[in-house]
């Protein structure tokens, strides 16, 4: 998606209402919402989602949606510390049919089956190829080119790890919990495709940044990497 769909996008506001949550790790949740008819996005997409039961400071936050499109419901996954921000707070005083605002979906992190894809995910950041990988289930007929998800977690936690290897066998998939693992992965991997594959991004900024530049000095194009950096909050 472009900008100037991305800025249109923007003042496509709704309501979602608020099913549940539930924890994935000790400091990760999942707050689950109604889907309605006409909302779809893109799988890897993300949107703008706004606390509207109580004053807040910073009041509007981008997430990924976690969930794919085929699935009937709308997701959030993310990191609430033991001393969260207001936002954060927020979320988990939300009670069933509660509501929160949404303007989008927005981005363009989404994978191309025209050319083989190098997933690569830092801790939370897996949430964008979970919804990747469940539509891709979702269609059945897998990818036309082959599909990798390097998941990166120094602390082995590896959320959504029983739903991802459950999946059907396009994905093929690196557990990793040392950079140094994750530099040799990348490596084999943009040595086999180099420019013809495409190479996503997903996790802390830092890490982010890192890796796009680990990729552009192994000379893979800038052209052929999306980066999608998750923020604290």
């Amino acid at each position: 998606m472009g900008f100037f769909q991305d800025m249109i996008a923007v003042f496509k506001k709704r309501q979602l209402v608020f099913i549940e949550s539930h924890k994935e790790s000790d400091d990760v949740y999942t707050f689950v919402f109604e889907k309605e008819e006409d909302l779809t996005w893109k799988a890897g997409q993300h949107g703008l989602f706004s606390i509207t039961h109580k004053k807040v400071k910073n009041p509007t936050k981008p997430f990924t949606i976690a969930a794919a499109p085929s699935e009937n419901v709308l997701k959030l996954t993310m990191k609430i510390s033991d001393n969260p921000s207001e936002f954060k707070k927020a979320m988990l005083e939300l009670k069933q049919g509660m509501t929160i605002g949404m303007s989008g979906p927005l981005g363009s992190l989404n994978a191309n089956d025209e050319h083989p894809t190098v997933l690569i995910a830092g801790g939370i950041g897996i949430t964008p190829f979970r919804s990747i990988i469940k539509q891709i289930e979702a269609e059945g007929n897998g990818s036309k080119k082959p599909i990798h998800l390097i998941y990166m977690d120094s602390e082995k936690k590896y959320m959504f790890k029983d739903e991802l290897d459950a999946n059907n066998d396009s994905i093929r998939i690196s557990y990793l919990d040392s950079r140094d693992g994750l530099h040799q992965e990348i490596d084999k991997l943009s040595t086999l495709y180099q420019n013809n594959g495409q190479y996503l991004i997903a996790g802390p900024k830092s890490m982010v940044d890192s890796i796009s530049s680990y990729l552009q000095n192994s000379s893979i194009s800038k052209k052929n990497i999306k980066k999608d950096a998750f923020h604290g909050y």
